[in-house]
């Protein structure tokens, strides 16, 4: 045995911790913490990974199981909404050329109907291939959240509740704050919804997620549990409004919204980073290496922690002694002797003055400075209506992203020929994004849009010019968008043409006519 005793393991494997990881890396919300009652004492506890079995229950089961819950975020109606991912549908995909614009010469796809459906039926043809999801789900305020999912209501329930019916009969209801239910009906859409979209995603991809104050820290929570805490990416900040708001009693005036990023995977690089504008380099002394910039050599260490790092630095050519730094150096003495010898070190004419390292531009890493956590500089909710008010020239859609924020995020995240996804699409913004990027860098990505026919009020600007549903103003957007995009390509003589084709499909029940509709 000691012949082996190096090559070989001392204890045996944790079969039981690595089928927790496998588990894990399936369905991230069913891992929790317990009490390692082993390791516990009256006064200390240890808590250690466990699997919340009921939860995985519900991932493997077409029913809803009761039982026990470890810690967790949970609400009324969480376990039913995982039981409503996971129910297969019937549903079928028809082809409607008739409403479609390019019908053999495009990939994009305009998706009408109820998201949680389409999420399904999305499963089969692109699992694991959309590199990047883009949402701005309703923020909750009272007025904004129509859905259809049931979550287990009573009749009671439903009769109390102010709604529509879809052409397909589906009951849609209106989630006001008066519904005692408010915060948990918001999370069970999301969730189920979120849950399908996680599959979709390359090992790579992102999703993004536009968000105010009101909801973000149940997100944050749903989030954790279906990507993984480890996958959370950043909260990007946008600075949304130009000016400032003063209807809050409070003096406040709440000038921004978060977007939140999750990845598939963690210790994956998915942001390509700012460019380099090379600015602070230059090359004074016509230095064969290039431009350069002047570096700090101080270190940050003290004598008793890195005493190879404090010493006095003399120029060899003046006889010139600096001392040494409270915290030392940054580099040893080999390589601080390497520097000089290189002509890399800058040397002041005083001895109180501090040396510098030469940094030159064609150094520095492959890796682009990394992409800010505040996003939108100039960008605001307004650039967003004057946007689509000159695409339809009147006031026909409140609120919309501007189209160069979602074009900054696609352009640092995805490839020319990615996938992305959009399933709250309100006015399409997602869609003229991707053409525009693709305009601009001969990209070849594909968007696909979905959005809930929600009605129109009957005394809005939109509804009196013809569009009847939100998603007439956003199929009606992209092609108006696309026209404008090769208009300024045959003006400029500059861009290629973009893949802005708009094919139809429906999807329905087999026995209806009305459907969903692919663009």
């Amino acid at each position: 045995m000691s012949i082996l005793h190096n090559k070989l393991p001392l204890q045996t494997p944790n079969l039981t911790a690595q089928n927790i990881d496998k588990i894990a890396a399936l369905f991230p919300n069913c891992i929790t913490e317990m009490l390692d009652e082993e390791k516990s004492t009256p006064d200390h506890k240890v808590y250690k990974r466990g699997i919340n079995f009921e939860l995985l229950k519900q991932m493997l089961s077409p029913d809803v199981v009761d039982g026990d819950e470890a810690y967790e975020f949970t609400w009324v109606g969480k376990k039913a909404s995982i039981v409503e991912a996971n129910k297969p549908i019937r549903k079928t995909l028809r082809p409607c050329p008739a409403e479609s614009k390019n019908w053999d010469d495009t990939e994009n796809l305009y998706i009408e109907g109820d998201n949680l459906e389409v999420l399904k039926l999305l499963q089969e043809s692109y699992l694991g291939k959309v590199k990047m999801i883009y949402i701005d789900p309703p923020y909750n305020t009272g007025n904004d959240f129509i859905y259809a999912d049931d979550f287990m209501r009573s009749q009671d329930e439903e009769n109390r509740q102010m709604g529509m019916y879809d052409e397909d009969e589906n009951r849609l209801f209106k989630n006001n704050d008066s519904n005692g239910r408010f915060h948990s009906d918001w999370c069970s859409m999301m969730y189920s919804r979120l849950m399908l979209a996680r599959n979709l995603l390359t090992d790579d991809g992102l999703i993004l997620i536009s968000l105010d104050d009101g909801e973000i820290g149940n997100l944050r929570k749903i989030c954790d549990e279906i990507f993984g805490e480890s996958n959370f990416v950043t909260q990007f900040v946008w600075k949304s409004r130009q000016n400032k708001d003063n209807r809050n009693l409070n003096g406040v005036s709440v000038d921004h919204e978060y977007i939140l990023a999750y990845s598939k995977l963690s210790g994956v690089r998915i942001f390509k980073g700012e460019e380099r504008s090379g600015e602070g380099y230059s090359n004074p002394d016509n230095d064969p290496n290039g431009a350069w910039a002047s570096a700090n050599m101080a270190g940050i260490a003290t004598e008793s922690q890195r005493p190879n790092l404090h010493y006095d630095l003399i120029n060899p050519a003046t006889g010139i002694n600096y001392g040494r730094p409270k915290m030392g150096w940054r580099y040893d003495r080999k390589t601080m002797a390497k520097l000089i010898a290189e002509n890399k070190i800058l040397w002041p004419d005083s001895p109180s003055g501090r040396p510098r390292k030469k940094t030159y531009l064609n150094e520095l890493s492959g890796n682009l400075p990394g992409f800010s956590s505040v996003v939108g500089e100039n960008l605001f909710t307004r650039s967003g209506t004057v946007e689509i008010d000159s695409l339809f020239e009147q006031r026909i859609f409140n609120f919309p992203k501007p189209s160069e924020l979602i074009k900054c995020f696609v352009s640092q995240i995805t490839a020319p020929s990615d996938i992305i996804l959009d399933f709250f699409s309100g006015s399409a913004t997602s869609a003229h994004a991707v053409m525009r990027l693709n305009a601009e860098d001969s990209g070849h990505r594909k968007f696909i849009m979905v959005q809930l026919p929600e009605l129109c009020d009957e005394k809005s600007e939109a509804y009196k010019a013809g569009y009847k549903t939100i998603c007439d103003i956003g199929k009606e957007r992209i092609r108006r968008a696309g026209d404008n995009i090769i208009s300024e390509r045959n003006t400029a003589n500059a861009y290629p043409p973009p893949r802005r084709g708009i094919p139809c499909v429906q999807i329905g029940h087999q026995q209806r006519k009305r459907c969903l509709l692919f663009y």
